[in-house]
């Protein structure tokens, strides 16, 4: 009895120690790659969109809902309300493996109107190794500044800024084709850079206008808890102008107040060249394109209340004021833009949202029958995120 019990203890000692000898040792700090073939690994396809419906009326005689200055005597008149859907893009995201994906965005109210060189929004191939590199060629939006770097699907009023369309059509901000670089710096992402390389004449271009690219460059450091500041500039022509220039800075703050309560704030500057109005302008002779610029600011204030109910989960107020002078230097007329704004957030991360407000436009000198003219707008908005 003895022995037969001695030679079970001695099995189980044996059985023991094998098993304990196949664990894994979950404490070493190297690790055996076992993946053959990274083709497929994590490979994901995702949609996601946004639809932006609005009414908008005019509260300025004489004016239409494109801030168009019109005469009351003429036939047809101005319009000065509608309807009007002002994008429903779809985004599909599909990620090949854990280095490569592809974006693809298409804005679908362009349709509406006149689709050429529209439509399509962004286009391009991504590839990640690690948090300091990521790559991305196609068509995006270069980084260079706040509303580049916020999600595209995310208006927190009526539009973007005025600021953005104005360097948008002169090739230095919204959707571009190129090249990109960026990550981050320091491993806790307190410094982040971009950097990149594009076209510089806008999206759905077949080729560029002429042989000089654009070039971009954005740091962006977290000097506090929720306070980030950047700066931007960037080199760069559009259709043979020459080399002309943008610069600027921004700062984004987010400060709790109470367990209810934030403040959001955010503020940008920017100066830039004015290509479009250098190629078209008609004095003789001609200045130099260092005598066609653009500049402006804007700040823009919210303040956000979590209601946290199960239909209703928060309440935005917000009011941000805009200061825009396009080609200054030839043509000084300052434009302020100020816009009131509520919002109404029945779902998180702004999946379902009603805005109301009112744009106020100003002007130094009215020019009439021309969008250079004061004027009121109120709207009411509807985005669905999905």
């Amino acid at each position: 009895m003895r022995n037969y019990l001695l030679i079970i203890l001695t099995g189980l000692l044996l059985f023991c120690t094998t098993g304990i000898a196949q664990q894994t040792d979950e404490t070493s700090l190297t690790h055996a790659d076992t993946v053959t073939n990274f083709s497929a690994f994590n490979r994901s396809l995702s949609f996601s969109g946004v639809l932006q419906t609005r009414y908008v009326a005019s509260l300025t005689d004489g004016v239409d809902v494109n801030g168009k200055n019109f005469d009351p005597t003429a036939d047809p008149k101005g319009v000065r309300n509608t309807f009007l859907v002002k994008r429903a893009r779809v985004m599909i995201k599909a990620n090949i493996n854990d280095h490569f994906s592809a974006n693809i965005l298409a804005n679908f109210a362009d349709f509406n109107g006149n689709p050429s060189n529209k439509v399509l929004e962004n286009a391009y191939i991504k590839y990640s190794l690690n948090q300091y590199f990521n790559v991305q060629a196609g068509q995006f939006r270069p980084f260079f500044g706040i509303e580049d770097a916020l999600p595209v699907d995310i208006i927190r009023t009526l539009d973007f800024s005025n600021q953005y369309y104005a360097f948008g059509k002169n090739g230095w901000q919204s959707f571009q084709v190129g090249l990109s670089v960026f990550g981050h710096i320091t491993p806790d992402g307190k410094w982040k850079y971009f950097a990149g390389v594009y076209n510089g004449n806008n999206r759905n271009q077949a080729t560029d206008d002429d042989d000089t690219k654009n070039l971009y460059a954005r740091l962006e450091t977290t000097v506090a808890p929720n306070f980030t500041v950047a700066a931007n500039a960037g080199t760069g022509s559009l259709a043979g102008s020459g080399a002309g220039n943008a610069w600027g800075g921004d700062a984004t703050a987010k400060i709790d107040l109470s367990t209810k309560w934030q403040l959001l704030l955010m503020g940008e500057y920017k100066a830039g060249s004015d290509f479009i109005a250098y190629n078209n302008s008609i004095i003789t002779p001609k200045p130099g394109l260092s005598q066609f610029r653009t500049r402006g600011f804007y700040f823009f204030p919210t303040i956000r209340y979590e209601y946290k109910r199960p239909r209703v989960r928060a309440i935005e107020l917000s009011s941000r004021y805009e200061y825009l002078e396009e080609n200054y230097k030839q043509n000084k007329n300052p434009r302020q833009t100020i816009i009131p704004n509520l919002s109404l957030i029945f779902a998180d991360n702004f999946y379902a949202v009603i805005q109301l407000g009112v744009a106020i436009d100003l002007y130094k000198n009215d020019i009439p029958l021309t969008s250079a003219y004061s004027n009121n707008l109120a709207y009411a908005q509807l985005q669905i995120r999905f």
